[in-house]
């Protein structure tokens, strides 16, 4: 048979066990949802910032007074060639 002694730290040790496990699990899934977080809003921020260049690039081709049809009786290749290379 075990003596009390021995059955006290047992028992002892394991319940320490499972308190830390539930600490650290705790630390472990609040630096988890810290980066989940993180990664959303840096996510968000790119989104936005794609969106901002599309929209600027949109407006950009609107304001433009350059003609790309080339069946347009007003086209000029080498304005069309110009604004290309100026946009790359």
């Amino acid at each position: 048979m075990v003596s009390a002694t021995v059955n006290v730290v047992r028992y002892t040790a394991l319940f320490t066990g499972v308190v830390y496990g539930f600490y650290h699990r705790r630390t472990l899934q609040a630096q988890h949802d810290q980066l989940k977080v993180e990664h959303a809003l840096h996510s968000r921020e790119r989104l936005i910032a794609e969106a901002k260049e599309a929209w600027k690039r949109k407006n950009d081709a609107q304001n433009s007074n350059v003609i790309t049809d080339p069946e347009d009786p007003r086209f000029d290749l080498e304005k069309v060639l110009l604004t290309f290379d100026k946009a790359s």
